[in-house]
């Protein structure tokens, strides 16, 4: 049996390939070069879902928008309770608050939901009332104004855009897999995204990217980086950003990401320096790991290049994890309708190491 049932096919797919020899990841068809700064959320999330939904019409933008406006209707129920909680779990508990099903228009709906609740949630918890969507706007566009009461840069729009699209499937990973077990069981679009959200909210999957910027800021400058990076190994912590389960090289997702931060801060006042620190730091980083582990593979994530990202869109790292979920829960959707139309229920076997009774010995 391997552990973590890793090399475990458990699905056969046709939206997504992660190659992590070769360092290549493929989404239906097409390279993430080809769609990372090129292509649109709305265009990415219509060749997820092209096949899955009989009524899908081609251009998403509008009903996006639509589901939109109607979702906002559940941010009144933002009270002091949830307001308490992490961003991840405000916007999870109103996201529960959707009707589930299995056609378009619950995806939809659960499509907008982590953009708006996500907006509505660290407002709400900066003493700020919630934005209404604007539907006419692009879901990057929106997502953005949402959050700032106010347009944003184009070149804003275009780094959140090339994030939501860089995210947006990734193979089976653990929230994926989780959706596709829940969805399996006929339980309905909404179940399987709650278990994708909830999947994801762990360090180990997609709540990592915060804590670079929290190890960003710990190191403060470059002639730092080695001393704060050989103590924090010494010391047996995890470095983050760095290493991956499935990639053997680089993280194709880390290098599309790096790129629009470089776009989006190059001629800015938006960071200045503070990319050319953070490379430093992974240079620094990358070179400490090949010596002490030179046997292990480990490179550059997409957790690194993210934080650099979302902190220049000036999202607080405690809702980075929501922003993830924004672009991954329509990857979540496809592979629910993937796995409800051609698969079965989802029921593997476990071997038991347990004692056994003495009648049975």
């Amino acid at each position: 049996m391997s552990d973590g049932l890793e090399g475990v096919v458990a699905a056969d797919t046709v939206l997504s390939e992660v190659d992590g020899h070769a360092g290549r990841l493929v989404i239906r068809g097409h390279s993430l070069d080809d769609l990372a700064g090129r292509a649109t959320f709305e265009a990415v999330t219509h060749l997820l879902w092209d096949g899955f939904f009989d009524d899908l019409p081609r251009d998403l933008a509008p009903a996006l928008g639509a589901a939109r406006a109607e979702v906002f209707a559940e941010v009144a129920a933002l009270d002091t309770g949830l307001l308490d909680r992490t961003p991840i779990e405000g916007m999870r508990a109103l996201t529960a608050r959707l009707a589930d099903g299995d056609d378009l228009n619950t995806a939809l709906r659960l499509a907008a939901a982590a953009s708006v609740f996500t907006a509505a949630v660290v407002r709400a918890q900066a003493g700020e009332a919630p934005v209404a969507p604007d539907m006419a706007l692009s879901h990057a566009a929106d997502t953005l104004r949402m959050l700032r009461g106010k347009a944003a840069a184009p070149a804003e729009v275009a780094a959140l855009d090339t994030y939501l699209v860089t995210v947006s499937d990734h193979g089976l990973n653990a929230s994926t897999f989780a959706a596709r077990v829940i969805a399996s069981t006929l339980a309905g679009l909404g179940s399987a995204v709650l278990g994708g959200i909830s999947a994801l909210k762990g360090p180990l999957h997609g709540g990592a990217p915060g804590p670079v910027i929290d190890m960003l800021d710990a190191i403060g400058r470059p002639e730092n980086a080695r001393a704060w990076i050989e103590d924090a190994l010494d010391h047996g912590e995890r470095l983050m950003g760095f290493g991956h389960r499935v990639y053997r090289v680089r993280d194709p997702r880390a290098d599309a990401l790096k790129k629009a931060v470089k776009r989006l801060t190059d001629g800015s006042n938006i960071m200045p320096g503070r990319l050319a620190f953070a490379e430093a730091v992974e240079a620094a980083a990358l070179a400490i790991l090949r010596e002490r582990k030179p046997n292990r593979p480990l490179d550059t994530n997409v957790e690194f290049y993210t934080a650099l990202l979302l902190e220049a869109l000036a999202y607080p790292p405690s809702a980075f994890t929501c922003v993830f979920a924004t672009g991954r829960v329509v990857g979540w959707l496809a592979h629910a309708r993937e796995q409800v139309v051609g698969g079965r229920l989802i029921r593997p076997a476990s071997r038991y190491i347990g004692p056994m009774p003495l009648e049975a010995a």
